[in-house]
């Protein structure tokens, strides 16, 4: 468990951006080599790869995930609308013989599966969106030319994308995903299609862009390879007493719902904790004058998904809200402003100046910026909840003059 959550903070560490390093037909050359040697027949290449030309649209992309330029409150209510969660319900309702197999099959909380079935594709809705859903060969051949800091993981992801075309059932041109090369009603990576793909409907074939029983399989399959605990709520929102040291706010360490009761951490709402013995951490995404939540295993298994917490946040919420769940209880601190990228930049080297940070330099303000920033707090004698704002950039620049 301790090597995956730091495998989380070294991921969310690494800048999005890089520089190609020769020209795209000398990639495609060039990358020949790597493909064969990993499995890829040489005619396969040559029909997928040859003769592509760069997706002009993915350094862009790349650089603007809302996932890391949105504040999270914007995010989730961009996404958990309630238009979303009415068509999620008609959705999950529709296939509710499908759901309730996976579920049993592979102890895989359905709703789950049907708000990231919502947050990747509408239900669906947008893999017949030409604009948004296009052959996955060159999006990634394009990102592994870009040579963004996932490089590792986008030529494995390429390669794997390549085999599943000399397996089959499709093409290069049929098999579809978005920039990023994710495929299917729940949007997973050539990578983990390989490993983890499943014939959901039985049809003898993996397919998940035209089955949704086959999409949902994997995603569950995957889910559960990353670590998920069957029968285990990915948390629950808290209220956190005045004087509370937010030091224990650190998902390094999950300790039992016991150790934070005991410090006056409550449920809100008068809702009262299921188990003491169930090991979470104490997230504040927002601070002390934001929603609180003690996080299950289970949440990290979201990121695992996506490394975004804004991502993850979402994707547990709109499982909340198609159960019919409500709102959070407390608001977020909407009035908040924040760091441009220079100035989060800016952030992160005052804190490495000052032996708290020894990150990248990247402006994204991830768990181990935050973390750092809390102990800043720390120092000065003020409440160490970790949350970077634009007075964060000016009490840091003053102070590591």
């Amino acid at each position: 468990m301790k090597r995956l959550i730091a495998l989380f903070f070294v991921l969310l560490a690494a800048p999005a951006v890089g520089q190609p390093v020769e020209s795209f037909d000398s990639f495609i050359t060039n990358f020949r080599s790597k493909a064969l040697a990993a499995g890829v027949s040489g005619a396969v290449y040559d029909a997928a790869m040859g003769g592509l030309t760069p997706d002009t649209r993915v350094p862009d992309l790349v650089t603007t995930q809302p996932e890391f330029t949105t504040p999270v409150w914007d995010y989730i209510e961009g996404r958990v609308t309630s238009g979303r969660i009415e068509r999620g319900k008609a959705a999950i309702a529709r296939n509710s013989a499908l759901f309730t197999a996976v579920g049993q099959s592979y102890g895989v909380d359905p709703y789950i599966l049907g708000a990231i079935w919502g947050m990747e594709t509408d239900y669906g809705a947008v893999l017949g969106n030409d604009g948004l859903i296009r052959p996955i060969v060159r999006s990634l051949a394009t990102l592994v030319h870009q040579r963004r800091t996932r490089l590792v993981e986008d030529e494995a992801d390429l390669i794997a994308a390549l085999l599943l075309v000399q397996k089959g059932p499709l093409d290069a041109q049929s098999l579809v995903g978005s920039w990023a090369g994710a495929i299917g009603h729940l949007q997973v990576n050539p990578s983990n299609v390989m490993a983890h793909g499943t014939d959901g409907d039985g049809d003898g074939r993996v397919d998940l862009h035209h089955s949704l029983g086959d999409a949902l399989a994997t995603s569950a399959r995957f889910l559960r390879a990353l670590g998920y605990q069957p029968g285990v709520d990915w948390g629950m929102e808290v209220v956190v007493p005045e004087g509370f040291d937010y030091l224990l706010a650190t998902r390094t360490e999950l300790r039992p719902v016991s150790f934070f009761a005991e410090r006056g951490i409550a449920r809100v709402a008068g809702r009262q904790f299921a188990d003491l013995n169930l090991p979470v951490f104490l997230y504040v995404p927002a601070g002390k004058d934001g929603p609180k939540f003690l996080m299950t295993q289970n949440y990290l298994m979201l990121k695992g998904y996506n490394f975004s917490d804004s991502y993850a946040m979402s994707v547990a919420h709109m499982t909340d809200r198609l159960k019919g769940g409500g709102a959070f209880v407390d608001d977020w601190p909407r009035n908040t402003v924040f760091p441009d990228l220079a100035q989060r930049q800016a952030i992160q080297q005052a804190l490495s100046r000052l032996g708290l940070y020894d990150g990248i330099v990247d402006g994204r303000l991830g768990p181990i910026s935050q973390e750092a920033y809390a102990r800043f707090q720390a120092s000065q004698g003020q409440v160490a909840d970790g949350f970077i704002t634009r007075a964060s950039y000016e009490a840091l620049a003053a102070a590591a003059r």
